[in-house]
C-alpha cells in the first residue's frame, strides 16, 4: 500500500470483520474508511463461540479487557445424545484448558462483540466510520479506487477491502461465481432472559444435544445474564438473510423424538429468529488488484466447528 499518508483503505461493511480489519490497519498506522449499508452498526445474531485463536487477536487488536468484561467463560463443553441423554464427549475448557493453549475458551453475543469493535474504531483517530453507505461498485485506475455508493458519492481510496458478507456484491466482480450455496440445513436462535432458563439447564456449560439431522446448543451470555439457544436441522426453506421469523410448527415436528429436556427447552421459545445455513466452493484468489475480498465474502463457512468469529 506505500506510504502511510496515501489515500485511505476503504472498508466495505462494518461487522465484525470490517471493524477488526480497520483496527489492524490503524496499528500499521494507515486511516481508512468503514463503510456499513444499515443506518447504524448493528450485528443481527445471537451467540457465537470464541476460541483461544481469536482471544489471542484480541489482545493483538487491544480489546481484550473489554471482552473479558462481558463474554462468558464456560465451564466445560458437553456433547450428549439428543435421543438417549448419554454423554458421549467432554471438554473441560477450565484452567488446564487455558494453560494449555494460552488463551481462554470463551461465547458472546455477536451484538456485544461488534459494539466493543465499534467502539474502539470510534476511538481511532485513524478510522472514519461512515453508515448508511452501500457500495454497489468500484472502478479501479493505477492510482486509486473509487467506491460507488448508492445514495450517489463516490469515495476514493488506496485500496478496498469487501467485508459485506457471504451475499458480497464486490465478490461478483473478483470471482464471479453465483450466489451462495444453500447446504439444506437450517438453524433457529433464541436468546432467554436466565431467569426464565429451566433449572435442568442452569449451569455454566455450553451443551450440545445431537440427533439424527438435528442438533440443539445452549449456553449462557453477557456474563451469565441471558441464555442463547440454537437449534439446526435439515429444512428445504430458503431466505436470503439472517433476521427471519422462523416456523415453530417445523422446528417442533423435526425435534419430536428429542428428548424431553431439549423439547421442554425449546417450548421456553415464543418467537424464533432463523437462517439458512451457506458456504461456497474454496476459491484459489480472493484479491484482483487493489481490491480483496475478506470474512464471508471471501470463505464463508458452515457453523459445525464454531470457528466463524476467528
Amino acid at each position: 500500500m506505500g506510504s502511510n499518508a496515501e489515500l485511505p483503505v476503504l472498508i466495505a461493511g462494518g461487522g465484525i470483520g470490517g471493524c477488526a480489519v480497520a483496527l489492524a490497519l490503524a496499528q500499521k498506522g494507515y486511516h481508512s474508511i468503514v463503510m456499513e449499508k444499515s443506518e447504524e452498526f448493528v450485528e443481527i445474531g445471537a451467540g457465537i463461540q470464541l476460541g483461544p485463536n481469536v482471544h489471542k487477536m484480541f489482545e493483538r487488536l487491544g480489546i481484550h479487557k473489554a471482552i473479558e468484561d462481558i463474554a462468558f467463560y464456560p465451564a466445560n463443553i458437553f456433547m450428549k445424545d439428543g435421543i438417549t441423554g448419554e454423554l458421549i464427549t467432554q471438554i473441560d475448557t477450565g484452567k488446564k484448558f487455558r494453560e494449555k493453549f494460552n488463551a481462554p475458551y470463551g461465547v458472546i453475543h455477536r451484538g456485544d462483540l461488534l459494539d466493543i469493535l465499534v467502539n474502539a474504531c470510534n476511538d481511532s483517530d485513524f478510522i472514519k466510520m461512515l453508515t448508511s453507505t452501500e457500495v454497489y461498485k468500484f472502478e479501479e485506475t493505477s492510482a486509486q479506487v473509487t467506491a460507488s455508493i448508492k445514495d450517489g458519492r463516490n469515495l476514493k481510496g488506496s485500496s478496498l477491502i469487501a467485508a459485506d458478507g457471504i451475499w458480497s456484491k464486490i465478490r461478483s466482480e473478483i470471482i464471479n461465481d453465483g450466489p451462495p450455496i444453500v447446504s439444506g440445513h437450517i438453524a433457529y436462535r433464541a436468546v432467554l432472559p436466565i431467569e426464565e432458563v429451566p433449572e435442568f439447564v442452569s449451569n455454566d456449560d455450553v451443551v450440545l444435544w445431537a440427533g439424527p439431522k438435528f442438533h440443539l446448543v445452549h449456553y449462557k451470555l453477557r456474563r451469565g445474564e441471558l441464555f442463547n439457544i440454537v437449534a439446526v436441522f435439515h429444512s428445504d426453506k430458503y431466505e436470503e438473510g439472517w433476521d427471519a421469523f422462523g416456523d415453530p410448527k417445523e422446528l417442533h415436528s423435526r425435534f419430536k423424538n428429542a428428548r424431553d429436556e431439549v423439547k421442554n427447552l425449546l417450548n421456553k421459545i415464543n418467537s424464533w429468529k432463523m437462517w439458512v445455513l451457506c458456504d461456497r466452493e474454496p476459491v484459489k484468489n480472493w484479491s484482483k488488484g487493489k481490491v480483496t475480498l475478506l470474512g464471508d465474502a471471501a470463505h464463508p463457512m458452515l457453523q459445525y466447528l464454531a470457528a466463524g468469529a476467528g
